[in-house]
């Protein structure tokens, strides 16, 4: 078993910031391990992290590192859809499968739109919609090798909120509501909404007459990641009131080996959802992970089964102990100010905490947590903290999206305060900024991924929206 007792203290550790324009510091805190190296140098220049300073772009969108460009491959209102409409808003979750006959992706790119919201929304197209009320949804995006567009069409309308997600083992995209919303006199929902949905890539007509999965339970789902070894899900809740969880779904043993359709085909109580619970060394239940403040800090995971999955009269989350309601069916259970992103890689699922403030009931205050779930060891890892910083313009705050790199370590998407950026990780232990977005607004990054063939690096500014292409000398940072 690895040991849980904390780490000593370390100093706080402050890496340049890589624009180089004002020379403030990214901080964080304790030192990183695992995919993120050894115990690095107390600071580090700007060319020894990352790939160097990042350049100011002329054409006022995204800055790079030198020897970087970009391409813009779908834009909000400007680039059209096959069907002749403007490309929606809100992009956020997003992943890249190989293109059927070899040449270049498939982009799945989630739509963040509710039904009230302004962003242009999911054409309803014929056999593609789930909810006539809602305008989220998804939109596939046809990239060549350069990473240059070819097209782009509607794969799922009429859902909610569809911020993160997950790519499959199988080559598919679970696509992730984050909302629990159902039909009311204030609006104009048809359908009851907070579940995951399953879009293809490669084959189109997969996607006609979208169904909820509904065995993976319906709450504010974030994202997903799979364990291509044992077939099981791990999803993360973003919601307070109280704050989310960490969840578990087990397939039932004759739906193993899952595929393309499979997770469709089970009913809405078949397999197994828990809630993680966490535990330390000494056998406490640990109820608040922003208790962890020392990268790796190691908790003990058991699970707890869901008792109603879909939440018939009580939100998931409520079904457990919570603030001063205690002895519910579940019982105690561990919650997080802001679970967001998730993604396999490294033999286990990288699980962010995006911040936590003494005001919303944490415990501690940080910028965001990197947390390593094994599911072999049954062990939750903090691999990586950001230190809580007043000034957030260029400390980055606020991870969301997170890609695990195949050059090592991670790509977190930045949504936090000022100037957002996308915020890599490597296995030298040094953090460094490699993009900024310049648009003015200042919206988050979203949806962070690499293409199959490790040459491209997608990724997302949400308003207004953009789907980059990012080119250049990739390695080991």
């Amino acid at each position: 078993m690895v040991d849980s007792s904390p780490r000593p203290a370390l100093s706080r550790r402050s890496f340049l910031n890589r624009s180089a324009a004002t020379g403030l510091g990214v901080t964080l805190a304790g030192t990183i391990d695992g995919i993120f190296g050894s115990a690095a140098s107390a600071s580090a220049d700007v060319e020894a992290a990352g790939y160097g300073p990042l350049v100011a772009d002329a054409d006022g969108l995204l800055s790079l590192p030198p020897g970087f460009s970009y391409t813009v491959v779908a834009q909000e209102g400007v680039t059209l859809l096959d069907s002749g409409e403007p490309t929606p808003g809100a992009p956020d979750g997003t992943a890249s499968f190989s293109r059927r006959g070899g040449d270049g992706v498939v982009l799945v790119n989630n739509h963040e739109v509710a039904y009230d919201d302004d962003a242009a929304p999911v054409p309803h197209l014929a056999g593609l919609v789930y909810d006539r009320g809602s305008f989220g949804g998804t939109t596939n995006i046809e990239v060549d090798s350069e990473g240059n567009r070819v097209r782009e069409y509607v794969s799922l309308a009429g859902t909610e909120n569809n911020c993160a997600g997950g790519p499959t083992p199988w080559h598919t995209w679970l696509t992730c509501e984050e909302t629990e919303d159902v039909p009311g006199p204030d609006n104009p929902l048809q359908k009851r909404h907070g579940y995951v949905f399953e879009v293809d890539p490669q084959y189109p007509d997969n996607n006609q007459d979208p169904q909820p999965i509904k065995a993976l339970g319906r709450y504010p789902h974030e994202a997903v990641a799979v364990d291509p070894n044992e077939g099981v899900l791990y999803l993360t809740e973003d919601a307070s009131g109280p704050l989310g969880l960490l969840y578990r779904f087990t397939p039932p043993r004759s739906a193993l080996p899952l595929g393309r359709g499979s997770l469709r085909e089970l009913g809405p109580t078949d397999g197994k959802l828990e809630a993680m619970r966490a535990y330390t060394r000494a056998g406490d239940v640990v109820t608040d992970l922003s208790v962890a403040s020392r990268v790796g800090t190691t908790f003990y995971t058991k699970w707890v089964e869901v008792d109603d999955r879909d939440a018939t009269t009580t939100s998931t989350r409520l079904q457990f102990d919570y603030d001063d309601v205690t002895g519910t069916p579940g019982g105690p259970i561990t919650r997080s100010r802001k679970f967001e992103g998730a993604w396999w890689g490294e033999g286990g699922a990288h699980i962010v905490a995006s911040y936590a403030r003494f005001e919303d009931g944490s415990a501690r205050r940080h910028d965001g947590q990197v947390w390593l779930l094994n599911p072999l060891k049954q062990t939750l890892e903090l691999r990586l903290i950001f230190a809580y910083t007043p000034n957030q313009n260029n400390d980055p705050d606020g991870p969301d999206n997170i890609t695990v790199s195949p050059y090592g370590g991670v790509i977190l998407a930045e949504d936090g305060e000022g100037k957002q950026h996308l915020v890599g990780a490597g296995k030298q232990g040094k953090s460094f900024f490699f993009a900024r977005n310049e648009i003015e607004g200042d919206s988050e990054f979203t949806g962070p991924n690499f293409s199959p063939d490790r040459r491209t690096l997608f990724a997302n500014v949400q308003t207004p929206g953009h789907v980059f292409a990012i080119r250049g000398p990739f390695r080991a940072p």
